[in-house]
């Protein structure tokens, strides 16, 4: 069986890219910076599922991303979570919060409808998260 994303998951969310074991995407919704790792396993939808090689591999990218997001956007909270009640396929949410954000102190499920992105907020978002995660981010082929 072959690793292919959740059609949900291309359907809300627009690729930026991929580390050693997940792939990076960006939720469509401009009342968050909001990113997705997905890891790139087949038919897994919990973390221990996951090898554990893997595993330690998807907290060293998780923790990667949360770090960088938390600087790049200057976040009060990060929330890092892996939900799939939704989404069967395993995915870890990183989504920055700040106190004045329309959702705070609750979670950002269920709140509000997203707020599509523009093109031009797409544009500056890919730009700045991949100028800042370089040094291990790559291309999705």
């Amino acid at each position: 069986m072959s690793f292919t994303l959740h059609p949900r998951l291309l359907q809300d969310c627009i690729p930026v890219g991929r580390f050693d074991l997940c792939r990076l995407l960006m939720m469509n919704d401009s009342l968050y910076p909001w990113f997705v790792l997905v890891p790139e396993k087949a038919g897994i939808s919990e973390i221990y599922q996951l090898n554990q090689t893997e595993r330690g591999l998807l907290i060293e990218e998780s923790c990667y991303l949360a770090e960088n997001l938390a600087a790049l956007y200057q976040a009060d909270k990060m929330n890092v979570a892996a939900i799939g009640n939704m989404v069967p396929q395993l995915h870890i949410h990183h989504i920055v919060r700040y106190r004045t954000d329309k959702a705070w102190p609750g979670p950002v499920w269920g709140k509000f409808d997203a707020v599509l992105l523009t093109e031009q907020q797409i544009s500056q978002h890919l730009a700045r998260i991949k100028d800042r995660l370089s040094a291990l981010l790559r291309p999705v082929d």
